[in-house]
């Protein structure tokens, strides 16, 4: 761009460059840095054989014996397993899946977390036939009733999980499903309590850190009552990250423990390693449930990095569920599991705990299981504001955590003066004997309407198996022409071929569909560009070298060749191509293998090795054929997109994020229009968002922090039919443009968290990145992401740098006065009740 290279520049030239820049920069002398370049891409080949595996799920029907014998009407019962595998059969799920075979849990399993006792209390009833025994036993526990079956179903129930996450960590399945019951996650080690006998998750867990080499489980209990024994059982156990989400109200809400709340983080070595979210208001909807996901579990478990999750998949906060009393939706669910399965190089394990309106828990269920299963998410409504009690939540919780956490040590997430607040107001004594009947909440019949909501989502819900996962389209023309005449030019034919090569070399070109190639039409040219423009490009064949020469110096970094047309018309067809594929339903996602790039392209002229604009054409192209209201851009090129922010800064149909390199508008393009400070003109305001970087060195901790803490809290308040990528790789490790370090497993798990958006639909075209190798890798990981694959963890280094904590805290400033999502920044309130608990 600014400085063309005019010589080629061997490895060792550009290690060199990068290892000047890099001392220049941070002023260190005789560090040994850049001496293994070539290890660069050890963790993005290390994953070279490794493919999606199948989804596992475990169920029997021996679940439905277990039930209330004196209360018909009691919510855990077998209607729930039920209703669970009829519409997970109904949308036929099941036959998609390796049914893994049920087994007891043996005693000494159970020892593990439970005592001998306990256990000999549940044997004691096996089989009783004397209901009023049974009904005096439950009388002693809370919430609890025993059955002739329940030993022998929660034995069932707790070796059927096991079952599970082995087969899981033997590789044997990706990830899986276990439809049991009775739920476990209260089960204490020495007491039965709420609906639980032997708890489930954490005996699996148990059993896993014994027999694998398995150092860091999270568990991730969305069920709307705090699995206070799963708590207990790890509390001080650093191996183990607990996350709750569950209703709280102060205490207010069952089981009413002081320890459910926010301050409670761990102990010992397991202090951080607990993290509990309490909700204290009813009628949390997705828009809650994702703002605790994007700003504070993903941040967590990126830093983490578990090598296996296990979720306990309570559906009681699903709409409709009298004891939950929240507004999730079902296909919300699918979200929340599918952000997960990044982490972990997909190991996930989702076992059942509660959920008492039939019909949200099996939608719910069944969606999750579709979302493992590799589908489209269901597109959610827009996000709207989340609501006041989760903004003061989620602050406290980011308070509680700072210390622990490198992740939460930024200076834009709290303000100084922010003070943490905390109420227990529960003051009823425990009971020596609790009921036995009728002791839940029922149905408020003035919520009645909530059911007509439900199957009114649930029937609008639109849910995509399709079998095409990911299309590409390219053409070998763009691999042999159009090359500059200055030798070792960076944007160079050989970037199409590399990328095919590795996609081969990775096993990866039979698992995709491959297009056939064309050439945009001028009609479809005439999208984004001027007809003079067209013209003047169409008529290059016709001039001599020396003329076109000339014609260069017109332009910014450009340089053209009699090939120049038809090589740009064909990245545009083809990625056109890819467009119809998707939005057509054949593919779920696409891949367009392109050059030259477009995102500099503007209107009337060339710029910055930018022909025409490809994607700006191709989100008008999907505006116009296929009617789409909303489409979001995403521009991760190192360089700000002058061309495409343009193109639609006054449009409110299309958002457009770039994340860039702008050194104060010194980084090409040299354009103020790269600030975080522009955001659209007229009706298009706020749907313009610049994310500037003022340094070079940003590396994967930065990616990611601006992908879960501004990307996906505005995606999903916009809620994009269509996700375009303008991919260009020049952010990349090696680069030598970019003077960045972002690897290309980052890539891939950028283009997953994007995965979520739009049912699927997301596609990613060529820009920038000049490193061949980088570039192949990474469009690789990127691939690998859309076909569902493994992602290699990342290692990433928090805090992230003092210049990205500024550029974010700026460009959250900015668009706070468009998005409702960023209420949460350096929100306060102050009290006279306040305190810090580190006073």
């Amino acid at each position: 761009m600014e400085n063309q290279i005019k010589i080629k520049p061997t490895t060792s030239d550009l290690i060199a460059a990068r290892k000047r820049e890099f001392l220049e920069t941070n002023n260190i002398k005789g560090r040994q840095m850049y001496d293994h370049v070539q290890d660069d891409f050890k963790n993005a080949r290390s994953f070279i054989d490794k493919s999606i595996k199948s989804t596992g799920i475990i169920y029997d029907d021996r679940f439905s014996n277990h039930l209330c014998a004196w209360d018909i009407n009691y919510p855990e019962n077998p209607q729930r397993y039920e209703s669970i595998i009829k519409r997970c059969n109904e949308l036929g799920l099941i036959e998609r899946c390796i049914r893994l075979q049920c087994r007891n849990a043996t005693n000494d399993e159970l020892l593990m977390k439970h005592s001998q006792s306990i256990i000999d209390i549940l044997k004691s009833t096996d089989n009783t036939q004397s209901f009023d025994l049974l009904q005096t036993l439950s009388s002693k526990f809370d919430a609890i009733y025993f059955h002739p079956s329940t030993y022998k179903q929660s034995l069932l129930a707790t070796g059927s999980s096991i079952e599970l996450v082995k087969a899981i960590c033997e590789n044997k399945i990706q990830n899986g499903m276990a439809f049991i019951r009775p739920p476990g996650h209260h089960a204490m080690k020495a007491e039965f309590c709420g609906y639980c006998f032997f708890n489930n998750v954490a005996i699996a867990a148990e059993y896993v850190l014994r027999h694998y080499s398995v150092s860091k489980i999270l568990i991730v209990d969305w069920d709307v009552h705090h699995g206070q024994a799963t708590q207990q059982m790890f509390y001080d156990d650093p191996r183990v990250l607990y996350f709750s989400i569950h209703r709280y109200e102060n205490g207010q809400f069952w089981p009413n423990l002081r320890e459910s709340d926010w301050d409670y983080t761990g102990n010992g070595d397991g202090q951080g390693f607990n993290i509990n979210v309490p909700l204290n208001a009813t009628g949390m909807r997705d828009t809650d449930y994702l703002a605790i996901f994007h700003q504070i579990l993903l941040p967590v478990a990126s830093e983490f990095q578990p090598d296996l999750i296990l979720i306990s998949s309570g559906y009681d906060a699903a709409l409709g569920c009298p004891e939950g009393e929240m507004e999730v939706t079902p296909a919300c669910y699918a979200h929340l599991v599918h952000s997960l399965m990044g982490f972990a190089c997909g190991r996930v394990a989702v076992l059942l705990e509660g959920g008492y309106c039939l019909k949200s828990l099996a939608e719910g269920a069944a969606l999750t299981l579709k979302s493992l299963l590799g589908d489209p998410c269901p597109a959610l409504d827009m996000t709207s504001n989340p609501s006041n009690s989760i903004v003061q939540t989620i602050q406290n919780v980011i308070f509680a955590h700072q210390k622990y956490w490198k992740c939460f040590q930024v200076d834009f997430l709290l303000s100084q003066s922010f003070r943490a607040l905390s109420m227990y107001s529960y003051d009823e004594e425990p009971l020596s004997e609790f009921p036995t009947a009728n002791c839940y909440p029922t149905q408020d019949i003035s919520k009645i309407d909530e059911f007509s909501v439900l199957q009114h989502l649930i029937s609008e819900t639109q849910l995509l198996n399709i079998n095409n996962k990911v299309c590409v389209s390219f053409d070998l023309i763009m691999d042999q022409k159009h090359e500059s005449s200055e030798s070792g030019h960076p944007e160079c034919p050989g970037r199409i071929s590399a990328i095919l090569n590795m996609f081969n070399e990775f096993q990866l070109t039979h698992r995709l569909l491959i297009l056939p190639s064309r050439e945009a039409e001028e009609s479809e040219l005439l999208l984004a560009h001027s007809k003079e423009h067209i013209d003047e490009m169409s008529n290059l064949y016709k001039l001599s070298p020396s003329e076109l020469s000339d014609k260069e110096k017109c332009y910014d970094s450009v340089y053209l060749t009699t090939d120049t047309f038809k090589v740009s018309t064909l990245a545009s067809g083809c990625l056109l191509q890819v467009v119809d594929s998707v939005m057509n339903n054949e593919s779920a996602s696409g891949v367009a293998v392109i050059r030259p790039p477009g995102h500099h392209a503007e209107l009337d002229i060339a710029c910055g090795f930018c022909i025409f604009n490809s994607v700006a054409i191709a989100a008008n192209y999907a505006l116009n054929k296929y009617g789409l209201k909303r489409i979001m851009i995403l521009d991760w090129d190192i360089h700000f997109g002058n061309g495409t922010m343009r193109a639609f800064s006054s449009d409110p149909r299309v958002l457009y994020v770039s994340i860039h390199r702008y050194q104060n508008a010194k980084f090409f393009p040299c354009s103020e229009e790269g600030s975080h400070k522009v955001t659209g003109s007229g009706s298009g305001e706020g749907y313009t968002i610049n994310i500037p970087w003022n340094k070079n060195g940003m590396g994967d901790a930065e990616y990611i922090s601006v992908m879960q803490n501004i990307i996906l809290p505005i995606a999903y308040e916009f809620c994009p039919e269509l996700v375009l990528v303008s991919a260009g790789f020049d952010a990349a490790i090696g680069d030598p443009l970019g003077g960045c370090k972002v690897t290309p497993e980052c890539y891939g798990h950028l283009t997953h968290f994007l995965s979520s958006l739009a049912n699927g639909k997301v596609i990613l075209a060529l820009e920038g990145g000049y490193n061949i190798d980088a570039v192949s890798y990474c469009m690789t990981m990127c691939t690998k992401a859309l076909l569902g694959d493994p992602l290699p963890p990342l290692d990433l280094e928090y805090p992230i740098c003092k210049n990205a904590q500024k550029t974010i805290k700026r460009v959250i400033n900015v668009q706070k006065n468009y998005w409702s999502c960023f209420k949460f920044f350096n929100y306060e309130r102050t009290s006279k009740h306040s305190f810090s608990i580190n006073d």
